[in-house]
């Protein structure tokens, strides 16, 4: 079976691999790693080749034909900001991908993945889509009170310019024609204030700003953090990993499993719901921050991201905002398709590949 777009997405235990003639999904598989597969590697950029191998012996297996492929698309990675738009991988890409300037972390691979997938079939591209590093922010969104420290722009950029688009495209309207405040949540969450197809102010939730996630604490009291690194003598690197991946409800309640979660509150575990609503209740304090970004003018308010699929987590937060805007709930990431589109709009030369410098 042919095909033309190959989307590969590794994530922290899973490669999601997706198939594409034109927009029609063929074939799509979510292909998971034990810890036991994973430990081999001593650091994330280890693991290159072994998602790469993963890949093609899943097509293989599947009796998929390669030799037509036109594009392999990955998110992008922890690089140096850019505008929104698709980039093609080059050397200076490559390099900044695995030397980030702003940290490890997974997402940082994908776009290596598919370099080293597309580098094995003869014509394809290698391409990143509005990496997280999108930087749309107007300037006095990044002043804080200590010159020289900067709010930055770190988000959720693929799925929410996605969501955002799709709910344009719901009314027959241009992205770049409305206001839309839209709030990913899941392992990060990130909460952006899209201005006419800008995104000019949004938390950075990676190191520790805006509300607590699934993995990542979210903002905290800056005193506590000085008390960590001089009374507990805490090293940068331990304070680092709380900010980013050791923080948030699975610090609190000891799982990311939401369904999991909602069977304890429903069981009566008042504590889980205290989180619960916390996590929601910050979540949607910082819609109203954004709200106050967009000055009131506001044509909807979209969630998104795995937690969107919780119905108690989105009911709360209704609750708190629906006199802010209507509330559209966009449960997932949806990155697999805002790949594919992007990867058919190059295809049809609708869009052009911007070059990473």
């Amino acid at each position: 079976m042919t095909f033309n777009i190959l989307v590969v997405n590794p994530k922290d235990k899973v490669t999601q691999i997706a198939v594409f003639d034109n927009f029609q999904l063929l074939y799509i598989n979510n292909r998971r790693h034990t810890a036991e597969e994973l430990s081999q590697f001593k650091t994330v950029y280890d693991q290159v080749d072994f998602r790469r191998d993963v890949v093609f012996r899943e097509l293989k297996n599947n009796n998929f034909d390669m030799s037509k492929v036109k594009v392999v698309i990955s998110r992008g990675g922890l690089i140096k900001p850019v505008h929104s738009g698709i980039y093609e991988i080059n050397d200076a890409l490559r390099y900044d991908l695995r030397n980030s300037p702003i940290g490890t972390d997974i997402i940082n691979i994908g776009g290596l993945v598919a370099d080293a997938v597309a580098s094995q079939i003869e014509g394809a591209q290698a391409l990143i889509a509005d990496p997280t590093v999108v930087d749309e922010m107007h300037d006095i969104a990044r002043i804080t009170g200590v010159p020289g420290v900067e709010r930055k722009s770190i988000f959720h950029a693929l799925n929410q310019k996605a969501v955002a688009k799709i709910y344009a495209e719901s009314l027959k309207k241009n992205y770049h024609e409305l206001n839309l405040i839209v709030a990913h949540m899941g392992n990060g969450t990130t909460v952006g204030a899209h201005c006419k197809g800008k995104v000019i102010d949004v938390n950075q939730g990676f190191e520790g700003d805006g509300p607590f996630s699934m993995i990542r604490c979210g903002s905290l009291p800056l005193g506590a953090i000085v008390k960590m690194t001089t009374d507990e003598n805490k090293s940068k690197e331990e304070v680092y990993s709380l900010l980013t991946h050791l923080g948030g409800i699975n610090a609190h309640l000891g799982t990311t499993d939401i369904t999991e979660i909602e069977n304890r509150i429903k069981e009566g575990d008042r504590h889980a719901t205290l989180i619960i609503e916390a996590m929601a209740y910050q979540v949607s304090k910082s819609i109203g921050e954004m709200f106050v970004a967009l000055k009131g003018e506001v044509d909807a308010i979209l969630l998104t991201g795995d937690l969107a699929h919780s119905e108690f987590v989105v009911n709360i937060i209704r609750d708190h905002v629906d006199r802010l805007g209507q509330v559209i709930v966009f449960p997932g990431d949806n990155e697999i398709q805002a790949m594919a589109s992007n990867a058919l709009r190059v295809i049809k030369g609708e869009i052009e590949v911007s070059e990473y410098r």
